[in-house]
């Protein structure tokens, strides 16, 4: 089982603003129903619409989502109920495929991680 973080990026196109804040409630929801074995497993879940920007290539919805494991983030994309929840939602609303990138471990940096790091440790 690996050791380090997973951390995961999705972006969707979401043309509604209506259909946006819908994604919005249902990401609220995930996050308080998302349990393995009867306990919470995602360890920070941001979630939200895009300022727009020319770069964006028309995705207007990101979620950042980190995980324990790659085992955890498996256990999200194919047996969490209230992610499979949030799939049926957001099937009708979106466009296209959402875009879905992730890589374990990596740097951290800036102030807010740096203090989550250096807690516990001296």
């Amino acid at each position: 089982m690996s050791t380090n973080p997973v951390y995961r990026t999705t972006l969707f196109k979401i043309p509604n603003p209506e259909d946006q804040q819908t994604l919005l409630n249902q990401y609220s929801e995930l996050s308080r129903t998302a349990v393995k074995h009867s306990a919470p497993y995602i360890l920070s879940l941001h979630a939200g619409p895009c300022i727009p920007d020319p770069r964006s290539q028309y995705y207007n919805f990101s979620v950042n989502a980190v995980f324990a494991s790659l085992e955890d983030m498996q256990y999200y994309d194919n047996d969490c109920e209230a992610h499979k929840k949030l799939k049926d939602v957001v099937g009708p609303i979106k466009e296209g495929m959402p875009l879905t990138v992730y890589f374990e471990g990596g740097i951290v940096s800036g102030t807010q991680e740096k203090s989550e790091n250096l807690v516990g440790k001296s």
